[in-house]
């Protein structure tokens, strides 16, 4: 069954409503979710029918078992390797985010071409010099690669990426990658995020205006 990423998205944010909240809280509404959130409580039962989990009535969705439901869906439980390829601020940042581990993403290492920062470790994971990218990739059967590159090299190691055996890349890059059908590419788009952030209301503003 092909669930849309948007759904997708909202799962991860429901597990972080629940993985946050008290022990002694066994239950949580759909519309305690949706007040969290700011979107309709039957969002949320639509997204969590996915999951095969059934609420009660009045009583809501078992903390416990709706967390197993999604992490299960979302195969947090199954680990999967990941390289970072720059290791400039955002590079750093992320390979400096712990949390990645409960999500079932293991950062083994980062490349760069900085002599600088080659043989340097960020959070224990060692940079390497780019040129020793391919051949890891290959021996250690890693199939994810993050991207956090200036835009103008993005595309050309994309290229390389795909080339040399990477299935799925995670771009931060602020550009649109041509990559073979076989390559998975989710762009994060952190521009047009803020963007949506600030101007929605004042978008909304304006067509009422109208």
């Amino acid at each position: 069954m092909k669930i849309p990423d948007h759904v997708l998205n909202r799962l991860t944010l429901y597990h972080f409503i629940l993985d946050n909240l008290k022990e002694d809280e066994i239950n949580i509404s759909s519309t305690k979710i949706a007040q969290l959130l700011d979107i309709d409580p039957s969002q949320v039962r639509k997204d969590i029918k996915y999951l095969n989990n059934s609420g009660k009535c009045r009583v809501g969705y078992n903390v416990k078992a709706l967390k197993i439901s999604i992490e299960r869906l979302l195969g947090f439980k199954q680990v999967k390797d990941a390289f970072i390829v720059g290791a400039g601020n955002l590079g750093s940042a992320l390979a400096k985010y712990t949390s990645f581990k409960d999500y079932g993403l293991n950062i083994l290492a980062m490349f760069d071409n900085d002599p600088k920062k080659i043989g340097t470790t960020i959070n224990g994971k060692e940079v390497f010099d780019f040129a020793k990218l391919g051949n890891l990739i290959k021996r250690l059967n890693v199939e994810i690669a993050i991207l956090t590159v200036p835009k103008e090299h993005a595309q050309g190691i994309a290229s390389y990426l795909a080339g040399a055996g990477i299935k799925y890349i995670w771009n931060f890059a602020p550009c649109v990658l041509e990559v073979p059908k076989n390559v998975k590419v989710w762009n994060e788009n952190l521009i047009g995020s803020f963007l949506q952030f600030t101007n929605n209301d004042e978008i909304e503003r304006n067509n009422n205006d109208d």
